[in-house]
């Protein structure tokens, strides 16, 4: 049997090898945020973040008038005035003075590096409080964290929910608006089906709303994919590749592009006008970086957001909830 030559030198017994560490950092946990990235961001300038939505009088079909009449004046629509409350949230990288110092591999700067990571992290959180959580607002005190009140305490008008064991029930409406003091309550799951979101399309588009964006988990993404028109696989042999999946729906009332999201809750399915909903962000306060005092030998720094959502009008969406998740 062969084997190393007699006194030959290898590298098991070397020292003084240099490593052979990559200058590359990988990472794959995932950074997409569709919901912020898709809605308006706007200014908030307090804590209690306000704006007002408008409603038309019901339409009437006997609107006929006497030729010369004398013109009486109609009842006028007040604004609904909303709010929701802005929630800070925050990343604290610490590196200590001597990891500052040293060489590294696949970071110039330590502290950057680390900031970059929180600063991703942090969108993270603020796409899961905002479409991840079923969460009513909360005005907060000394000893309470205040809380914004995520989509699900918002939509409550065009929903199709459960009427199992458990009843899905919504946020309560008031004048046809939600004021997102109060979360929705979650039913029985049940498999999501093309009829329950045609359902809530329709609905939609009777309140006035253009919904833009369907928006789902991983499961109930592939179970959209077998709807109408894409119930089986489509091979194209051209390009040496099978469809089955389905990145845009055209309903009776328009195309909405279709997005999976990761941190939202997987038990729903949203139907969004996206320029009804924006991100406020507090003056000053949209992913800042704050310099902190030094702690003996090392450095930190607080990223930070105080944001809070708004609900431009909740007529203009729709859920399908209380889904099957596998």
């Amino acid at each position: 049997m062969s084997g190393l030559p007699t006194n030959a030198f290898a590298t098991y017994e070397a020292i003084g090898n240099r490593e052979d560490l990559a200058d590359v950092i990988y990472r794959i946990d995932p950074t997409e945020t569709p919901f912020m990235s898709g809605v308006e961001k706007a200014k908030a300038t307090a804590v209690n973040h306000e704006w007002q939505t408008q409603a038309l009088a019901t339409a009437s079909s006997s609107n006929a008038q006497y030729e010369g009449d004398d013109a009486a004046a109609d009842a006028a629509t007040p604004t609904v005035r909303l709010g929701n409350i802005a929630q800070i949230s925050r990343k604290v990288p610490q590196v200590t003075g001597t990891q500052q110092a040293v060489d590294h591999a696949g970071r110039g700067n330590e502290m950057a590096y680390q900031e970059m990571l929180k600063g991703l992290e942090l969108k993270r959180d603020m796409e899961s409080a905002l479409i991840g959580v079923n969460q009513a607002k909360v005005t907060g005190s000394d000893s309470t964290v205040r809380r914004v009140a995520s989509v699900l305490s918002w939509v409550g008008s065009n929903t199709s929910v459960s009427t199992g064991a458990t009843t899905g029930v919504d946020p309560t409406v008031t004048n046809g608006q939600t004021s997102g003091s109060n979360t929705r309550t979650d039913g029985t799951q049940r498999a999501f089906t093309e009829a329950q979101l045609k359902g809530v399309l329709q609905s939609i588009w009777v309140n006035g709303g253009k919904p833009d964006v369907i928006m789902t988990g991983s499961f109930n993404k592939q179970v959209f994919s077998t709807f109408t028109g894409r119930s089986s696989p489509i091979e194209q042999a051209v390009s040496k590749k099978i469809v089955a999946a389905v990145d845009a729906y055209e309903s009776d009332f328009g195309v909405l592009k279709v997005i999976p999201n990761r941190f939202q809750r997987q038990r729903e399915v949203w139907a969004l006008q996206m320029d009804m909903w924006a991100i406020a962000f507090v003056n000053g306060r949209r992913m800042v970086s704050v310099p902190l005092a030094q702690v003996g030998d090392s450095i930190r720094r607080m990223i930070l957001s105080e944001y809070t959502l708004e609900s431009r009008n909740q007529r203009a969406s729709g859920i399908v909830a209380d889904l099957t998740t596998s």
